[in-house]
């Protein structure tokens, strides 16, 4: 250990308190922020603790920490630093960070922090105040550039996605012709019955008549990424299968969400196995005579028309209310097929290349939080 530093109980270098219950119909207005377990979410007439403090979420978003500049009111689902002992507050805001007071937490069902568990935790600090202080500003203009780069990273990742949206629309526009055609979602079904189809409802599907292998049962997982993906396998018998024969998807197919999380969007794969679908999701087999898989896809998720559409008929917020219906009645801005298919061809290189940026984009933003680690673990084990 290095000269000058001690080890000990957390509850020796800070007391931690919960914080006080504070009705909502009781809660006015004023100049005190009022602090929960995700942060400042009000203000408040009073404030019963003298500011600069510390909080961080006992219940609900357990661990967070936050430091407050001024006096302040922490709710009940709160821990708040009741003591400091001497110690620097900017210096124990760190410590905490450093601790990661969520792993700490209990509980079977909503986890929760145990103030007792925090404090029997053993902490390395130096006794100099004036040291803890020099840390603290070393690590203060650390954490402020990086939450500078951080920005800017979310900045380009977020012009990236835009960029893309962008993308979509211009090729869009330069992919209609004189040919193209007023439709919608329904006119571009195949010409059978069943080509738009939901699952089994009610006692037809049974959650008890999953079974560890045979025919597999698609979700709302397996769209949800607005691309096909595997997640959780599910599987009926062979038997139970030629009951539901008729919920069979085909490669091809479009699958959009319409319950749960509703208005996600994916395309069937063409090594799809024997399959069915579940009543969360609406399944379209369209006429490859008339429409490609690919275009519908982009053209549900991205065309504003398609956008404005589902936001007019939603019941509440845009999706909420989606149904087969709905999505039967979808007017689409139909190109010939051969536009349809260079259409699919740029948005896929577009994808691409926005999917190619997210990465460089996301291992940056992970590049940053090990920055982060990383210094806080050199300052509490004094070598910064």
């Amino acid at each position: 250990m290095k000269v000058g530093w001690v080890k000990k109980p957390l509850g020796e270098v800070c007391t931690l308190q919960r914080g006080f219950d504070l009705p909502t119909h009781q809660r006015i207005a004023g100049s005190f922020p009022l602090i929960s377990s995700s942060g400042i979410i009000d203000t408040h007439t009073d404030g019963p603790v003298k500011g600069p403090g510390i909080v961080t979420g006992r219940s609900g978003s357990v661990g967070k920490v936050f430091f407050i500049d001024q006096d302040f009111w922490p709710l009940n689902t709160t821990l708040y630093v009741r003591n400091f002992h001497g110690n620097d507050p900017r210096f124990i805001f760190y410590l905490l960070i450093l601790l990661d007071l969520k792993s700490l937490a209990g509980g079977t069902g909503v986890p929760t922090l145990n103030r007792n568990d925090v404090h029997r935790k053993s902490v390395h600090i130096p006794l100099d105040i004036q040291e803890q202080q020099r840390i603290a500003a070393i690590l203060d203009d650390a954490f402020d550039g990086i939450a500078k780069a951080r920005a800017n990273t979310e900045d380009s990742l977020k012009n990236a996605r835009e960029l893309f949206l962008s993308g979509y629309a211009t090729a869009f526009t330069q992919s209609l012709c004189d040919g193209y055609k007023r439709v919608t979602v329904a006119d571009m079904a195949m010409p059978v019955k069943g080509s738009m189809r939901t699952g089994p409802f009610g006692s037809q599907l049974l959650h008890s008549e999953f079974v560890d292998q045979g025919i597999a049962v698609l979700g709302i997982d397996n769209a949800v990424n607005n691309e096909f993906r595997w997640d959780k396998r599910r599987y009926i018998t062979e038997e139970k299968y030629r009951q539901l024969s008729r919920y069979q998807v085909k490669p091809g197919d479009v699958l959009i969400t319409i319950m749960g999380t509703c208005g996600r969007c994916a395309v069937v794969p063409d090594d799809i196995p024997v399959a069915i679908n579940t009543k969360h999701l609406c399944c379209i087999t369209l006429d490859p005579e008339k429409c490609s898989s690919g275009f519908l896809h982009g053209y549900f998720l991205y065309h504003p028309e398609a956008q404005q559409f589902l936001a007019s008929r939603a019941q509440g917020s845009i999706m909420a209310g989606l149904n087969m219906g709905i999505i039967s009645e979808l007017p689409v801005l139909l190109p010939p097929l051969k536009q349809q298919h260079s259409l699919v061809s740029k948005i896929t290189t577009l994808r691409a290349e926005t999917q190619r940026l997210e990465s460089i984009y996301q291992q940056k933003l992970a590049a940053l939080d090990e920055l982060k680690q990383s210094l806080l673990h050199q300052a509490f084990s004094g070598n910064l």
